[in-house]
């Protein structure tokens, strides 16, 4: 009920402010399991995404978006996004654990395979967790390509502002092999984040965002 209230308020005023152009929205089952994987350049993807589409979306989130920006923590609790420990394997594991359950009831989970914010625009290597999921699950993965997102709260602001955003949904993608094999694992999630590229038309970095920010010091 709470996140219904949320979205009836926050979809006019994303709207407003974003002026979305949505394209492949067709593709998103009216009703079943998906799994929306999408690219990551701004803090408020996680709420702008759910905001904009008709469905319930549960996005997983790191804890620093709970934490470390009030804007952004306000909007990912309103929006009932799971928080993820990135240090912790655990953590991440009751996370998908979380995010089986949600699919096995028949609704929509999203999720940032880059693990990360892209540091400069770039699409970075996707993690894992993305393939475990449609192979434990059977839900197909929808890939999502957003533009423009990171102009709405740039880096270091606290305050969203007006700038247009894109959102492009493609066909659902389905899987064959086995969750528990690392090598099914990466070659579901390499052609994913291949779907998600072809999509946002982003130049493709064959390592991971976070290994990235590490080497040159980038938050």
């Amino acid at each position: 009920m709470l996140y219904e209230v949320v979205k009836f308020a926050a979809a006019p005023l994303a709207n407003a402010m974003c002026r979305p152009h949505i394209s492949g929205a067709a593709h998103v089952p009216r009703s079943g399991p998906a799994i929306l994987a999408a690219n990551h350049l701004s803090i408020l993807d996680s709420f702008l995404l759910p905001a904009l589409l008709p469905r319930h979306v549960t996005f997983t989130a790191k804890n620093e978006y709970f934490d470390g920006n009030p804007v952004s923590g306000f909007f990912m609790r309103l929006g009932g996004s799971l928080p993820i420990d990135r240090e912790s394997a655990h953590a991440a594991q009751t996370m998908l654990d979380s995010a089986a359950d949600l699919l096995e009831r028949g609704e929509l989970f999203g999720i940032h395979p880059e693990g990360t914010r892209s540091p400069d625009g770039r699409l970075y290597r996707g993690k894992v967790g993305v393939a475990w999921l449609t192979l434990k699950t059977g839900a197909p993965v929808l890939p999502v390509a957003l533009s423009g997102t990171e102009r709405v709260l740039p880096v270091g602001s606290k305050v969203p502002r007006p700038a247009r955003i894109g959102i492009a949904i493609g066909e659902p993608m389905q899987f064959e092999g086995d969750h528990t094999k690392a090598r099914d694992r990466r070659r579901v999630t390499d052609e994913i984040m291949a779907a998600i590229q072809k999509l946002s038309g982003q130049e493709y970095v064959p390592t991971y965002a976070a290994s990235f920010k590490a080497a040159n010091g980038v938050s």
